[in-house]
């Protein structure tokens, strides 16, 4: 079959500009089956599954040890798909080593295989390599070039029919579709008004995802086997691609800003994107693509994706702490030293705690910098201390579940809160050790 003979999708409209015209939303969280559910592994995309998050390796593929070690390091922080670059015969000949060794470590996390340009030449050479990935991504742009394209991208598709893989079709604005662009370039130019270009290129990426699906489930691919992604590096442009896309298609939708950068910027940048999309009912599964500092745990993008989704309340993962940003009142470091040990704790707590005790993710700690916000806060949370600001009593009121229990005072009162709030745990969430 030659994915070229079928037709383009119709396009009726331009993409939304941003502010997006107004789409209903999907609400992927709240039970209503808006798009397929794709299962990857154990793991269900979409169909009203919770939003999953995902990450990617940055070692070697063929170091064996190295990317198992990273694998098990981005699960057990949280991640539930694990991609890997498989770019070389040699990655491809360890993608089933990294699987059996992350077995013997006891991580059971579905990997996804990350191709470009070679992949059909990889999966057919390596066939435990196609077997043991639980996913292939492929990249329309880039998966080859003229009548070599659509050859080598049914060989893709017909290795995951064969395997019964789920396929994400990721499409990246740098490295977008040439043949598409060029037809509605063309189309564009013949309008009595011709759109923008920043509105064609966001019209470009959506048609080569949705064309490109098409394509895949002409070939045989099952429609719930297909995942989209649409990934751009400017925000804007971002939330109207994705909402667009979601008025037109059922297929699971991954999203990410691809390149968001490093540090504060891709933090931001990341959020602004994905909480627009995500409280609109958009996504079903999000990677958070940041630049890691150097020698920087790759785990980061694994906690930001996590708060995003705790702080729009579509998943609890971790307690929250909830602590004031400090004033003329808290000229005292105390307050910041015990927020940041209270948070270090509660994630370095929670490995055990999600096995053993249910529902303490949902858990809110207030660390509180003095008496204006702080007993009032305090109260509200599930323990709360409120800590004197400067030149307040040298006392620091705790509160459980709205009521005061304690007061601590003198060097001890970081270690002996910690330890309240062991015991609050111990007492509050029952013990599951199945």
């Amino acid at each position: 079959m030659n994915p070229a003979q079928y037709p383009p999708v119709p396009v009726s409209a331009p993409m939304p500009p941003f502010p997006a015209a107004a789409v209903a939303p999907r609400a992927a969280s709240s039970g209503q089956t808006a798009t397929y559910a794709c299962k990857v592994g154990g793991v269900t995309l979409g169909g009203g599954a919770p939003v999953v998050i995902q990450s990617m390796t940055n070692t070697d593929t063929a170091d064996v040890e190295a990317t198992a070690r990273q694998c098990a390091e981005l699960a057990r922080a949280g991640s539930e798909l694990v991609r890997l670059t498989v770019n070389t015969p040699e990655a491809a000949a360890a993608a089933p080593k990294i699987r059996d060794r992350l077995a013997a470590m006891g991580v059971d996390v579905p990997l996804v295989g990350d191709f470009h340009y070679n992949g059909h030449r990889l999966l057919a050479e390596h066939p435990a390599c196609a077997q043991a990935l639980a996913k292939y991504r492929i990249n329309p742009g880039n998966v080859g070039f003229g009548q070599k394209r659509d050859e080598q991208f049914a060989a893709m598709i017909e290795f995951a029919c064969r395997h019964e893989k789920p396929v994400r079709i990721g499409v990246n604005g740098g490295s977008l579709d040439q043949r598409v662009l060029a037809r509605l370039m063309e189309e564009n130019r013949r309008r009595p008004a011709p759109l923008e270009s920043s509105v064609l290129l966001r019209e470009a990426v959506a048609a080569s995802a949705l064309e490109s699906a098409q394509a895949a489930v002409a070939l045989g691919l099952p429609a719930e086997q297909i995942v989209l992604s649409c990934k751009v590096s400017a925000v804007p442009d971002l939330i109207a691609i994705y909402t667009a896309l979601a008025a037109r298609t059922r297929h699971a939708l991954h999203l990410g800003l691809t390149e968001a950068g490093m540090g504060t910027r891709g933090i931001v940048a990341s959020t602004a994107a994905l909480a627009v999309l995500l409280q609109q009912g958009i996504g079903d599964t999000i990677r958070v693509s940041l630049t890691p500092e150097p020698g920087g745990a790759r785990t980061g993008e694994v906690v930001v994706a996590q708060e995003i989704l705790q702080s729009l309340g579509l998943r609890a993962f971790t307690p929250q702490v909830i602590a004031c940003p400090g004033c003329g009142r808290t000229t005292s470091e105390f307050f910041q030293l015990l927020a940041r040990d209270v948070q270090e704790h509660l994630r370095r707590r929670m490995p055990e705690w999600r096995r053993t005790r249910q529902g303490v993710e949902t858990l809110n700690v207030a660390v509180m910098g003095c008496v204006v916000n702080g007993p009032g806060e305090s109260r509200h949370a599930g323990i709360g201390i409120s800590l004197p600001g400067t030149g307040e009593a040298h006392a620091a009121p705790v509160y459980e579940d709205g009521e005061k229990t304690a007061t601590l005072k003198g060097e001890r009162i970081a270690d002996e809160f910690i330890q309240m709030i062991e015991a609050y745990v111990d007492r509050k969430y029952a013990r599951n050790d199945s």
